[in-house]
């Protein structure tokens, strides 16, 4: 498998707090089956000053610490990027990296509250040939008043990520709700662990992986934790992945999902 959202890089954001619990996160990945992961701390103007050159020094720093323990884990480079003025300007500069050096980049909207001129922002960088990958929308407080939103961006080009800790019910059963919709609704390009930690955020995807197989069977499972992955790193254009498949609304898990819905 392969892990395109990680905060594994010690001491450079709200991730792992040392060396020590980066190589233990490398371990947990590696005993998961991952097998490339990219190193993605937050981009975030006044709170986390991290940029293109400090990244690759921090995952060299690592790489080599994980060749010297003997955990085969391969390093790459990206960022959690927020949806910030300057945003295209620090992509042209290359000052703000995207995922492995390709078009593709991981876009984190905030949290608690619709971006303003959300749409529009997203499809100026789209514009300039870049892909968004938009982190994590099934755990966005405001998803539920614009999931719609969601869709009309995978058309205009965007791609979205979904956590796998979501999906298995870490975040709870709203995020474990939407994380299914996203999937169901043939709206999730991949699975991510967006791991912070070696405890509670860990970075462990083949549980949600099982549970995309069974949803959407085994082929999608596998495009979903590696094979759109791989394209990515490859900087394939979108047009030449196959896309997300959508799931008819028939009895049974999705009768159950939307009885979960609270």
């Amino acid at each position: 498998m392969i892990d395109l959202h990680s905060h594994i890089l010690p001491g450079i954001d709200d991730g792992s707090r040392n060396l020590e619990m980066s190589l233990a996160m490398a371990r947990m990945a590696v005993d998961d089956g991952i097998r490339i992961m990219a190193c993605t701390p937050h981009i975030y103007p006044g709170l986390y000053l991290n940029d293109t050159a400090g990244i690759l020094a921090a995952r060299d720093a690592l790489q080599r610490a994980l060749d010297e323990a003997a955990i085969p884990l391969q390093l790459t480079i990206g960022a959690d990027v927020h949806l910030v003025p300057g945003l295209l300007k620090g992509l042209r500069a290359g000052t703000v990296p995207c995922l492995h050096q390709t078009r593709y980049l991981l876009l984190e909207p905030s949290h608690h509250v619709a971006p303003p001129h959300f749409q529009e922002s997203i499809f100026k960088l789209v514009a300039e040939g870049y892909v968004p990958v938009i982190t994590h929308p099934e755990r966005l407080t405001w998803v539920e008043d614009n999931y719609a939103v969601f869709g009309d961006l995978v058309r205009q080009g965007c791609w979205l990520q979904v956590t796998a800790g979501a999906v298995t019910g870490l975040f709870g059963t709203r995020a474990k709700y939407w994380a299914e919709r996203f999937l169901g609704d043939g709206l999730t390009h991949i699975l991510a662990t967006d791991t912070h930690s070696s405890g509670r955020r860990s970075p462990v995807m083949s549980k949600a992986r099982d549970v995309a197989e069974r949803m959407l069977g085994p082929a999608e499972a596998q495009l979903l934790v590696q094979g759109r992955q791989q394209k990515i790193l490859e900087d394939a254009l979108p047009s030449s992945v196959p896309p997300p498949p959508r799931v008819e609304k028939r009895e049974g898990w999705w009768r159950g999902l939307l009885g979960r819905r609270h």
